[in-house]
């Protein structure tokens, strides 16, 4: 991990950009900027590590990154792909806990980093972020509910449905089997009969080891209803 030099207008722009602080005054901004940097992570580097100390609230300026668990056994499952643009570290960086999860970089990639200790002040100094903050846990909170409901009631095909829906078919990533299973909580070997399924369907068609959607009407009568 490397830090990036920035200018003050830099850091002002990110923080206008972002549903935590784009309604803030501009004299709250200013004061934000002075408590962020810009990280670089290279391919494979730990961005932050589960139960470490949370440096702060995260956005991915460029590049992308998994937040993953990992077993006991050593399984992993990926919670979240995060691209350019998405926040992450919100809870502990809220809360003032450990992080409750690990994320690595998938490429090159840069993380602006916001201090925790500045922003638990915000909150207490100013309501109007408070609220932002609280709609924002909120549609969190729904998003997870909304995945173990998926996970308890839904066959695989069904999730991987959804999942194959929610990335821009250009550039789709290139996901393995494993990669896959890691997202929806499974094994490759079900994963495999899924795609055939999917495929067999006409809803989806497998190019250059790449997933493409075939036919977007039949992949959305796969997908669970929220």
């Amino acid at each position: 991990m490397k830090l990036i030099d920035t200018s003050p207008e830099q850091r002002i722009r990110k923080l206008r950009g972002n549903a935590y602080f784009s309604e803030l005054p501009e004299p709250i901004l200013k004061e934000i900027s002075t408590h962020m940097q810009l990280r670089e992570y290279l391919r494979g580097d730990v961005i932050f590590w589960e139960d470490d100390p949370c440096d702060g609230l995260h956005i991915i300026e460029s590049g992308s990154a998994k937040i993953y668990r990992l077993s006991s056994q050593g399984r992993q499952y990926i919670v979240r792909i995060l691209q350019e643009g998405d926040t992450f570290g919100e809870v502990p960086a809220f809360d003032g806990g450990k992080n409750p999860v690990n994320v690595d970089a998938l490429e090159m990639c840069r993380v602006w980093v916001i201090d925790s200790e500045k922003l638990r002040a915000l909150v207490a100094a100013h309501p109007a972020f408070a609220q932002k903050v609280l709609q924002n846990f909120g549609e969190m909170l729904r998003n997870l509910v909304r995945m173990v409901s998926e996970m308890a009631f839904y066959q695989v095909t069904h999730r991987l449905a959804r999942l194959i829906s929610e990335y821009p078919e250009e550039p789709r990533p290139h996901w393995t089997q494993e990669q896959l299973a890691a997202q929806l909580g499974t094994v490759r070997e079900v994963v495999a009969r899924s795609v055939k399924e999917l495929e067999r369907s006409g809803a989806i068609r497998i190019e250059d080891r790449r997933i493409h959607i075939a036919d977007d009407s039949v992949l959305r009568q796969w997908i669970p209803p929220n």
